[in-house]
């Protein structure tokens, strides 16, 4: 049997291509840290990226208009 070249398409996927860089003080860095110690967080990235998405999310939930406003 021959061997076909077989072109798979890949599902394309939200590429992250914007960078936000913030800073946070001594108090702040304290407590992130012991959450992801205490919570054994594996990806910061990840875990700081689903939180502030998270919190977005809810706030445009919110914020829409309803019929009873």
């Amino acid at each position: 049997m021959s061997h076909k070249n077989i072109a798979v398409k890949k599902k394309k996927t939200s590429l992250r291509t914007h960078k936000y860089v913030f800073a946070l003080n001594d108090e702040e860095n304290k407590a992130m840290n012991r959450y992801i110690e205490k919570y054994k967080v594996q990806n910061k990235s990840r875990f700081i990226r689903e939180t502030l998405m998270l919190t977005i999310i809810r706030k445009f939930e919110e914020d829409q208009p309803t019929l009873f406003d």
